[in-house]
């Protein structure tokens, strides 16, 4: 257990156990997205450092795969207790790296604390099973086989920016308790957090080798983290168009994928309105419309639109605009490549027809909650995932035509419905084409043991905690062969 930080700013790589400056002698500055302002650096590490902490993994993981679940155990829930313990210096650099309110911040930490504790629960708890030869047609009673779960090896952790310290554990922790070793790839932006998080890991004393950190530049160890030999597992989470040249690059080496969203909030013609207002503009605006599963475009019929839409810019005139450090809901995007994407879309949008109800306003890279009216299929909002703060709203005349706009998206990761009868709900929901669909709630990860799944763009396989764990091992069978 070393130190860590170099001087007030710039921080090591963490490989076998030990922290350390890239021999590249580079680092990559992070910038604040609303201080404008370089906060740290992170090192900018070589292949033959890659290899390095790859080979360490391999050698700490065959010793880890003997550990008991309990002694497992006994290191996580000592990770857990130090994210809480050090939780708010860890959510004020969530907050100055990503741009994230310091109380939502503080949420994550928290959050990822019980993620690791519900997850040693949930590890603990997992059995295999025993089979019995004659139960198949000519089996023989004497043959037993003993179906068991073992772990793939050593696990490549990619998380994204939006929640660098959730997601990241949310893989790893399912990793170690399945007897994986992990090379964690934080997102750049989130690999200050995702350092301080590892800090909490290091102090618990966890066998050297076991977790590795390691962060660069993406044209440098980005293909060759994901090509390489020595990596038995992927579980990444970011953008589509990298998920699909990761897919294409990994081979045979069994793959989750947790990718974009388009997710659409049908409102019907019966729904509370006031309700579905409400749910509506807490799934698309909370943190900017930075998540995967915000509510990303409004598909409403159009006998109750005006009504809506009176009701969704009163709800967005509520919303609090500016600093994470003033507990703001919008905040400046991650960067100014984002806000000037989103700027474009409202653009097109503007070009075609579409009205502006609200927002449209920008300062730098802080773009206002803006509300777009009158949105059609030939605006490129209907159908592209903005990843901020802009919601389209698409008036439908039937709940049949809302299912079809929904079902053409490139993307499958949640839905919502919004109707007081429950048989159209669940009538609506069959037909969607999701992972998940939201009856008269907003679009959510969450609860983090529930299983999180997206199809087409929105990804492959399934996370969720007991799912993680399992995506995590592999199935092995032992056959008993008794003598009478």
């Amino acid at each position: 257990m070393g130190t860590n930080v170099l001087n007030l700013s710039s921080y090591k790589f963490y490989s076998n156990g030990e922290w350390k400056e890239s021999l590249s002698g580079e680092t990559i500055n992070i910038m604040s997205p609303y201080l404008s302002e370089v906060i740290g650096k992170v090192q900018a590490i070589t292949k033959e450092e890659v290899d390095e902490a790859i080979y360490s993994a391999h050698e700490a993981q065959k010793l880890w795969a003997e550990f008991s679940l309990q002694q497992r155990a006994s290191y996580l829930y000592k990770w857990a207790d130090e994210l809480v313990s050090r939780q708010e210096e860890i959510a004020e650099m969530i907050m100055k790296e990503v741009g994230k309110s310091f109380k939502d911040a503080k949420s994550e930490v928290t959050r990822t604390a019980d993620f690791i504790r519900y997850t040693i629960e949930e590890a603990l708890h997992m059995h295999g099973e025993s089979m019995r030869g004659e139960s198949f047609p000519g089996g023989s009673k004497n043959k037993i086989a003993i179906v068991d779960r073992v772990p793939l090896g050593v696990v490549l952790a990619i998380s994204p920016f939006n929640y660098p310290v959730n997601l990241a554990a949310a893989k790893i922790a399912p990793a170690l308790m399945a007897g994986n070793a992990v090379i964690f790839k934080p997102a750049t932006q989130g690999a200050i957090s995702g350092t301080k998080m590892i800090e909490a890991l290091d102090e618990t004393g966890l066998p050297n080798g076991l977790v590795n950190l390691v962060t660069g530049k993406g044209s440098v160890i980005g293909d060759y983290l994901v090509e390489h030999k020595g990596i038995n597992m992927i579980s990444f989470t970011g953008g589509t168009q990298t998920g699909v040249r990761l897919a294409k690059k990994s081979a045979m080496v069994p793959l989750v994928l947790e990718l974009g969203g388009k997710d659409p909030g049908i409102v019907c013609e019966d729904a509370d309105l006031k309700e579905a207002a409400k749910q509506i503009i807490s799934g698309a605006f909370s943190y900017s419309g930075q998540r995967c599963t915000a509510i990303k475009r409004v598909l409403v019929n159009e006998n109750v639109a005006d009504e809506l839409v009176g009701l969704l810019k009163e709800e967005v005139e509520r919303l609090t605009v500016g600093s994470p450090e003033d507990g703001c809901t919008i905040v400046p995007l991650i960067d100014k490549k984002s806000a000037d994407f989103i700027q474009i879309l409202i653009a097109d949008a503007l070009g075609h027809g579409a009205e502006v109800v609200i927002g449209n306003k920008r300062e730098r890279n802080l773009i206002h909650p803006t509300l777009l009216d009158y949105v059609t299929g030939e605006m490129r909002v209907a159908w592209e995932e903005p990843f901020g703060p802009v919601l389209p709203i698409i008036r439908v005349s039937s709940d049949e035509e809302a299912i079809k706009l929904a079902n053409e998206s490139e993307y499958g990761l949640q839905a919502s419905i919004f109707t007081k009868d429950v048989n159209k709900a669940f009538a609506i929901a069959n037909k969607m084409e999701a992972g998940s669909v939201q009856i008269n709630g907003r679009t959510e990860r969450g609860p983090d043991h529930f299983p999180f799944i997206g199809i087409k763009g929105s990804g492959i396989g399934v996370q969720g905690i007991r799912k993680s764990i399992e995506s995590m091992t592999r199935e092995k069978v032992t056959v008993l062969n008794l003598t009478e």
